[in-house]
């Protein structure tokens, strides 16, 4: 087969042709996103229970819901969160659930429930797809809300049906309705109540078709139509007459507005009124696709706009990840480029081409698997990519460097690339096999981080086995041409002869003078590195090196999220937002001086009322200020600088009971803290999610510590008053006039276009306003009477939870919080919450019980599964070597350099400033796979010659003189691949930067000491008599 392909004129650049077609045609259909999809798959149960309380929607329903589907497989975490009128059961599935049999079965486990109180409506399943959000385009005009709503429902189907958008939403508004104010003053004198009124109204606000009529020529439909469709119509409806005869119309005693239902539902855009498309993609579509045409359909629609309005794009989640893979791919060229120089210093111009032209060539082929796998392109998997280059070469070169050795021999040219491929054939297979068993055995990574993790050995072992093929089949071809074709090649340049003088100089003398020493030292120096790997160890357990789960990364977009006590107004939230709005205008002029060179940093500001990511609940008391900074690749601020800079700026304030500023993405791992207490007691719970909170707010660097359980807003409870039933009325009649007064009540729903808008029916709002109104307030009785509700009816005071959350049965409770990296180190907290204040706690509240979520639960997950692949991978490896050293002592000296590479891994970190997360350990697992090649070429030579029949000292050094430029150019590729990726200043490049790190600066030094180490360890063998010559089987 390698004869064949070497000696056949065309074969092997069609196969190569193949490949690269393959590739190019398969770019387009392929998803491009950050990470890859790392969310499990979810289920959600909803019930809609009408008035019910929190507590009573938790004992009715949540209760039993948690019942029915407690024995059902796969099922990894059920929470019920029960709210006023609602509840929802959200199941957490494993990885091993089919989808849409579990759909099937809880749908069949919830419906079989018999004992749901009567008032609920139906249960509805269904899969929980979060669609991701892609971009918002907010329209800002100088007009009336129910215009602006009106045109951005209008653009709103432009953008679905002529630029293919699916998922578009109007934010900003409430539901639509023409509002009836009555004077209650007026209502009494009538004998009215707000029920009869919205009755009266129904009734004339009518649209039948009645009948037809049939005259001997003709058909006639008949058609009565009495609606009213301005509030200027419904005006002039009647309602009754006066004492005098005279008739009364609405108008008289009530005023009638076009408006939204919620004053709080709002949005500003830098201060203006607007409304904001929200567009978002569902898993399989590709962001950057859907943002493209977005900005398309703002570019043209702006044109053709009216005068005053303005379309523009904001809260893009997208562009970060264009800025992410252009850097990925801006440094890949980069890496390939420094590879092919570093290989030209060593060989001939022609040659290292064809060397290097390996790269495309399974990249693309790899692209084309990657596509018909349903791989996604995301920053993973170019780190992949990256990490392919090095360890590609490494097969390149030690072929290429094969051959040359033949060629030196005299032999001829076809039988020297045939000879030089078939002498390394086994060598290389094994270590592609070392490689794939180390890779392999992340395949397997659990939990969110491992999933996001899984990419790079994903597409590894594709480019690998794609550059197995290159390397045997395409490269030999090659090589023979060029060299046929390289005896007429002009002498290499000066400085080039120079380099590779001093080179085999170096080698020559320098090297095999330090090798000797190494080995005639050797129980020294071998203690010496043992002890370097020990204080290695010691400064993550000291702490000099600190541990993070997951680095941050870099977004274009700050928030600060607010909560008010709940039963706050309007106003007072918008007080708030004007001073955190205010203070953020202050700095975005500071910093676009000092920091950006007079660029603005503050692009624009987006308040949205009653809107909170981490709030849960709804209402004026809450709202979310938005900035969009400019882009991460042009700006110079680090975004995380600027937030805390915000915070500082803006101090405590009296109003808020949290106040949270932060980035809204989330990264892989979830919360940096979040600490669940369960216990069956509410008022429990309460008091010790309090002290949690100040204990976690005792740490410097945590900060937007909030808890999901919060007192909702004051309630006026009434009951009757023993007796009340001797006046003839009943419970029903006066719940039903009150709330039509005080909640309202439709008169009847009218379609206008797209817009569905409801006629509602009040008391006005000023005079509903006052609690001695509502004592006062005159209950109509059956025989037309009014009386007083304070005399039939008592007015209490309570207060109720907004929302009981129960997790796995139990009611709980989460704390949250974000941790500043550079001052404070989630797992730590975590470790010493669990040692110092969790048996506090336990003893305080008997009962209680912790889990530990978020970024602490995910790094354990993901760790263990990372350590266990690990252990398997090094077993596979040690198999392998076994074999074909035939030994069980040399897989051990050939794996020295594993432990090596971590010292390299330790003091890369301590010196580039970087924290150890997830990624890193990635990296020194990878480098398992790397590290282990160059030894297994060392140890191969040494056996040779020891074979042979030389002394072993004679062979150590023989072979590390030989092996040198291999082991020399392998490291060099691999790191010179990654080197543009370690000197990337810009801000997207945080998550990368720690698993190349770890392998940059591991394969540095273990390629140091494996020169080293591997010399001295075989002598150490040979004083023991260990080392035998190999029986021929």
């Amino acid at each position: 087969m390698i004869r064949f392909f070497a000696k056949h004129p065309t074969a092997a650049n069609l196969l190569m042709l193949g490949l690269l077609v393959l590739g190019v045609t398969s770019l387009p259909n392929i998803k491009r996103e950050t990470f890859p999809e790392f969310d499990p798959p979810y289920i959600m149960a909803g019930v809609v229970y009408p008035g019910a309380s929190p507590q009573e929607v938790e004992e009715s329903i949540c209760v039993r819901m948690e019942d029915a589907v407690d024995g059902l497989a796969n099922i990894e975490e059920t929470q019920c969160e029960a709210v006023e009128g609602s509840a929802r059961l959200i199941l957490k599935l494993n990885e091993k659930a089919d989808i849409s049999r579990m759909l099937v079965d809880v749908q069949t486990q919830i419906n079989a429930i018999n004992d749901f109180p009567q008032e609920i409506e139906s249960p509805i399943v269904q899969e929980l797809d979060w669609n991701e959000p892609v971009v918002d385009v907010a329209i800002t005009a100088d007009t009336t809300w129910p215009e602006l709503k009106a045109y951005a429902e209008q653009l709103k189907r432009t953008l679905k049906l002529d630029y293919d958008v699916s998922l578009v939403d109007v934010a900003g508004f409430s539901d639509h309705q023409f509002r009836v104010e009555l004077d209650s003053q007026a209502l009494r004198q009538l004998g009215l109540s707000v029920g009869d009124i919205a009755t009266q109204i129904g009734r004339q606000n009518i649209k039948l078709p009645s009948g037809n009529v049939e005259t001997p020529d003709k058909n006639f439909l008949i058609r009565f139509d009495e609606r009213r469709i301005t509030p200027q119509q419904l005006e002039s409806i009647v309602v009754g007459s006066g004492p005098n005869g005279s008739l009364i119309r609405l108008r008289d005693i009530a005023t009638i507005t076009d408006r939204f239902e919620l004053d709080e539902q709002k949005v500003l855009f830098d201060g203006h009124p607007s409304a904001l498309l929200k567009v978002s993609k569902n898993k399989e579509d590709d962001a950057l696709r859907i943002k493209e045409r977005v900005a398309q359909f703002v570019e043209e629609q702006q044109a053709i706009a009216p005068d005053g309005v303005k379309l523009e794009l904001t809260n893009d989640l997208s562009s970060v990840l264009w800025d992410r893979l252009t850097m990925m791919v801006s440094n890949g060229w980069q890496g390939i480029v420094l590879v092919f120089a570093t290989m030209w210093l060593f060989f001939s111009l022609r040659y290292s081409f064809w060397v290097a032209a390996g790269l495309p060539v399974a990249f693309l082929g790899g692209l084309f698997l990657m596509a018909q796998l349903g791989l996604s392109i995301n920053i993973m998997s170019l780190v992949g990519l990256l990490m392919a280059i090095g360890i590609m070469m490494d097969d390149a070169i030690v072929i290429a460097e094969s051959i040359a050795a033949h060629l030196d021999r005299g032999e001829n040219v076809d039988d020297a690339v045939i000879k030089g491929v078939k002498k390394v054939l086994p060598g290389v297979i094994s270590s592609f096999l070392t490689t794939i068993c180390i890779f392999g055995s992340l395949l397997f990574l659990q939990g969110e981080m491992g999933a996001v993790l899984r990419a790079v050995p994903q597409v590894l072992i594709l480019v690998l086995t794609l550059s197995l093929v290159e390397a045997f089949l395409i490269l030999p071809n090659h090589l023979s041409h060029s060299l046929h074709k390289e005896k007429k090649e002009k002498p290499p340049a000066k400085f080039k002869q120079k380099l590779l003088d001093r080179f085999e100089n170096f080698r020559n003398t320098t090297l095999i003078k330090a090798v000797e020493k190494v080995v005639e030292f050797r129980y020294a120096f071998l203690g010496g590195v043992v002890a370097l790997l020990l204080i290695s160890v010691a400064t993550i357990a000291g702490g000099l090196l600190k541990f993070q789960p997951f680095p941050d990364l870099d977004g274009d977009i700050a928030e600060a999220r607010i909560i008010l006590p709940p039963g706050s107004s309007l106003s007072q939230t918008e007080a708030v937002v004007d001073k955190i709005v205010a203070s953020a205008r202050k700095l975005d002029e500071e910093w676009t001086a000092s920091v950006e060179n007079g660029v603005p940093l503050v692009q624009h500001i987006t308040s949205q009322f009653n809107a909170n990511a981490d709030a849960n609940e709804s209402g004026p008391h809450i709202a979310t200020v938005r900035l969009d900074l400019l882009g991460a690749e042009s700006r110079n601020t680090v975004i995380d600088d600027f937030i805390a800079a915000w915070r500082a700026d803006i101090g405590e304030l009296a109003d808020p009971i949290s106040l949270v500023f932060k980035q809204p993405t989330m990264g892989p791992g979830g919360r940096a803290i979040e600490i669940r207490a369960k216990h069956d007691d509410l008022a429990a719970l309460k008091s010790a999610s309090i002290d949690i909170q100040q204990y976690l707010n005792e740490f410097d660097g945590v900060h937007g510590v909030l808890d999901d359980m919060r007192m909702g807003k004051e309630e006026v409870l009434v009951k009757l008053r023993p007796g009340a039933e001797t006046y003839g009325i009943n419970g029903q009649l006066i719940a039903n006039q009150l709330r039509a007064a005080f909640f309202g009540q439709t008169a009847d729903e009218i379609q206008v276009g797209v817009e569905n808008i409801s006629i509602e029916v009040r008391l006005d709002k000023v005079q509903a306003g006052d609690l001695q109104q509502l004592a006062n307030f005159p209950i109509i009785m059956s025989d037309d009477s009014q009386i007083p509700l304070a005399t039939i009816a008592t007015l209490d005071f309570q207060r109720n939870y907004v929302r009981i959350q129960r997790i796995d049965g139990l009611r709980t409770i989460s704390v949250f919080g974000d941790v500043d990296n550079t001052k404070a180190n989630s797992t730590a907290i975590i470790a010493q919450f669990q040692r110092d204040e969790a048996p506090k706690l336990l003893a305080k509240y008997p009962g209680l019980r912790f889990d530990f979520e978020g970024e602490a639960k995910d790094t354990a997950e993901t760790g263990a599964s990372m350590g266990k692949g690990f252990l398997l991978g090094l077993f596979g490896v040690f198999a392998i070597l076994s074999y074909q050293f035939r030994s069980y002592l040399e897989p051990f000296v050939v794996m020295l350099a594993i432990p090596l590479a971590f010292i390299g891994v330790v003091w890369g970190h301590i010196l580039l400033g970087h924290s150890l997360s997830m990624p890193s350990m990635m990296g020194f697992v990878s480098l398992a796979g790397i590290v282990v090649n160059d030894s297994i070429l060392l140890v191969q030579y040494i056996r040779h010659h020891v074979d042979e029949g030389e002394s072993v000292h004679d062979s150590v050094v023989k072979a590390s003189r030989e092996r040198f430029r291999a082991v020399f150019l392998t490291s060099m590729t691999t790191a010179a691949g990654l080197l543009p990726l370690l000197t990337e200043t810009s801000l997207q490049a945080q998550v990368i930067q720690p698993l190349v790190i770890s392998i940059v600066f591991g394969i540095f030094a273990s390629t140091l000491l494996v020169l080293f180490m591997i010399p001295a360890a075989y002598a150490v063998l040979a004083d023991f008599g260990l080392v035998h010559k190999h029986q021929e089987i």
